[in-house]
């Protein structure tokens, strides 16, 4: 028998190791992947004049879609925001999904609205519109309101998608700021590629909290000044910049973040439009949208833009961020699910067979690995088992590792789009790295395993997100 456990024992550690050594190794070469991708779209875009794009009669026509629930803190400025856009041909709809606070009637107050005779094709199912607003006033003439009863985020994005009328559709969060050319930035690669059809562009999202916001547009990048808000600077900063730009320099992109993405129209409608009965409704388009090119042998890409395009507030309170990782977690499983037929499936080129499994043995399981591994050590441990110089290499060297990769990311981000000014919030932002193995890391996990245990018992609440609104002083 203690044959057996030690057997046992030394087949777990050098698991456990092997799997490390595997994320690692995965992690550096995303990175040096997106470093090779920034420094060439850099170069590439170093002397390109956006405003072009505005007046070029090759440049398509958007419909920006923006569900609503609830927000009656901050739509007025974002749409504000939305409508200050430096574009030529594009609409703004907003799509109020049946709120219950004061959004609709701030929005029919401050814009002037007032229904108008429209015709709703509903190409893609949805919950029944009650109405649509145009304003009165002819400065807000690309605004139209969707008033609709309530049926989820992805239900009204396909509400949208019905309205719409634009060669391409930006689907947004409507709590988000954008950039004032972020539009020019993410239709630049519709125009671009020849032998392959861009079929959706996603972009850099940026943390809002504590930042000054006027007339929908930020004015001054502050640092959050709440710690789980700050801790989520760094999360974006490694997702963003060192993940998916590495991905999409491969064309395995399996995701553009549901705060803002860009979508060909025409493929999204084909596709199916976005599932109303997952939680991930972002990445499930996406996988959906790419499988449905690659089976009609089409050549598609998605692309993504390293430039800062989008801000958005983050939860600031662990009960707001649990719900929102508990559902990412739901989203992820159920995508993964669906999809599986992909799993290194050469069929579907580097998404199947490497984006796909990447996501599954690197995103979903880490988790449930970590939580499984650390049961294991304690057990051993207490029982007098286990080798402790082992595991505390092992333990070591992986929070070494979070650490060089979290700085990497923060000076990767500001010697390439620096936003922040001060020195002094780079070294906090650095010296977060220290201590975020033993803060956010375990509520993460916790989230996780939550996430997985709400999916297998058939949670399928979407979870409410609290806005406290951009501040203006």
């Amino acid at each position: 028998m203690e044959i057996f456990f030690n057997t046992l024992n030394l087949i777990f550690v050098n698991g456990m190791f092997i799997y490390a050594i595997a994320i690692f190794s995965f992690y550096i070469i995303l990175s040096v992947l997106s470093g090779i991708e920034l420094i060439r779209y850099k170069r590439k875009n170093s002397f390109v004049d956006y405003t072009e794009i505005i007046s070029s009669p090759l440049a398509p026509s958007i419909s920006i879609l923006a569900p609503s629930y609830n927000e009656g803190n901050t739509i007025i400025e974002n749409i504000r925001s939305l409508l200050s856009l430096h574009y030529g041909d594009f609409e703004v709809i907003i799509i109020n999904d049946g709120s219950k606070d004061d959004t609709m009637a701030k929005i029919i107050a401050h814009y002037s609205l007032v229904k108008v005779d429209y015709m709703v094709n509903y190409i893609i199912p949805t919950k029944p519109v009650r109405a649509i607003y145009k304003s009165t006033n002819k400065a807000f003439g690309k605004l139209l309101v969707i008033d609709k009863d309530n049926g989820g985020k992805a239900d009204s994005l396909n509400a949208g998608i019905n309205v719409s009328t634009k060669k391409l559709i930006a689907c947004i969060d409507v709590d988000c700021i954008l950039e004032e050319d972020s539009i020019l930035k993410m239709v630049k690669p519709f125009l671009e590629y020849n032998n392959e059809r861009v079929i959706a562009t996603g972009g850099v999202i940026r943390v809002a909290n504590s930042c000054r916001v006027m007339d929908g547009k930020i004015v001054e990048v502050n640092l959050p000044s709440n710690l789980i808000a700050r801790f989520q600077v760094l999360e974006y900063s490694r997702s963003f910049l060192m993940g998916r730009l590495a991905w999409s320099s491969i064309n395995g992109l399996m995701l553009i973040s549901g705060a803002f993405g860009l979508f060909e129209r025409e493929i999204v409608i084909l596709a199916g439009g976005y599932d109303s009965k997952t939680v991930g409704e972002d990445m499930e388009l996406i996988v959906r949208m790419r499988r449905y090119m690659f089976e009609k042998k089409l050549r598609g890409r998605v692309v993504y833009i390293p430039d800062p395009l989008c801000w958005t507030e983050v939860p600031e309170e662990i009960r707001i961020l649990s719900r929102q990782r508990t559902r990412w977690t739901r989203g992820t499983i159920e995508t993964l699910r669906k999809h599986k037929s992909l799993f290194f499936n050469p069929k579907y080129g580097n998404m199947g067979f490497l984006g796909f499994p990447f996501w599954f043995f690197f995103e979903w399981m880490p988790p449930i690995i970590e939580i499984v591994g650390i049961m294991y050590i304690s057990i051993t441990l207490m029982t007098g088992g286990g080798n402790w110089v082992n595991i505390a290499i092992l333990l070591g060297f992986t929070y070494l590792f979070s650490i060089l990769f979290s700085v990497w990311s923060v000076i990767f981000e500001e010697f390439s789009y620096p936003r922040y000014k001060k020195n002094a919030d780079i070294v906090k932002l650095i010296s977060l790295s220290f201590i975020e193995s033993f803060i956010l890391h375990p509520m993460n996990v916790w989230f996780a395993l939550k996430g997985n245990y709400q999916y297998i018992t058939g949670v399928r609440s979407w979870g409410k997100m609290e806005r406290k609104g951009f501040s203006k002083k």
